[in-house]
């Protein structure tokens, strides 16, 4: 158990698989109240129901975040159940690998509406909550590709995660002194993020990149590190990569 983790209310997207469930069980085990929202039930309601079994506290909600109703649907929903909340992060994402010239504008719209809009969904719907409380910390899910442009290939979805990346430190800008804003850059870590490629060439080249890296619950920690803070304390941005990722 961490004092300063114990007892939080922490609603989590993405929470089906990777970094989101892994997160999930991690708080939970240092005695967090963890919300998940994604959009595969069954594992959701599987992921809950460990939890629980294992003595922590968690609720599931379907929700997709690219529906802005579903992302307050969440909120509300986390609220309900458990008096206010305390943590979100921004977790859903997707990345779809394709050089430019394959013109994928379907996805390049998907990407936009997971990884930049339903970011913005998210904060819109806790940002109000947050402040009525005077307190709150939004953790988003950046990349190492939202430092540096990840291309061939790429160009998109880094361009989603600069936009996670801007979006994050205008907002710790903005709300900062009782509402914290942490951004998360995670390198080549073990999840379903490498699986959204339909570009079968890029696709290859996504799992031959993703053979150095590291599990998920690396990223949790990184999380957990950053919520058990002291509340005058902002951890701004973790950055973690492989030791032998080069980019």
């Amino acid at each position: 158990m961490s004092k300063n983790i114990e007892g939080k209310i922490v609603v989590i997207t993405g929470a089906s698989s990777g970094l989101g469930e892994a997160t999930a069980r991690h708080l939970a085990s240092l005695g967090a109240t963890v919300v998940l929202g994604a959009r595969r039930v069954d594992r959701l309601e599987k992921i809950e129901a460990e939890i629980t079994a294992a003595g922590g506290k968690a609720k599931a909600f379907a929700m997709d975040v690219a529906k802005k109703s579903d992302v307050e649907t969440l909120i509300a929903g986390a609220i309900e159940a458990f008096g206010s909340i305390d943590v979100v992060v921004n977790n859903a994402g997707l990345m779809a690998i394709a050089p430019m010239s394959a013109t994928k504008t379907d996805e390049w719209d998907r990407m936009i509406d997971i990884n930049i809009k339903g970011l913005l969904y998210g904060i819109a719907a806790a940002l109000p909550v947050f402040e009525r409380q005077g307190s709150g910390h939004f953790i988003n899910i950046a990349s190492a590709a939202g430092i540096k442009v990840f291309s061939p290939g790429g160009t998109v979805y880094s361009g989603t995660k600069f936009a996670v990346r801007a979006i994050s430190e205008g907002l710790r800008h903005e709300v900062g002194g009782s509402i914290r804003t942490t951004i998360i850059s995670p390198g080549a870590i073990d999840s379903e993020l490498k699986l959204g490629s339909s570009h079968e060439e890029s696709a290859k080249s996504v799992g031959e990149f993703y053979q150095q890296a590291i599990p998920a619950d690396s990223v949790a920690r990184a999380i957990a590190y950053a919520i058990e803070q002291p509340a005058d304390v902002d951890i701004n941005e973790i950055v973690l990569r492989p030791t032998i990722q080069e980019f």
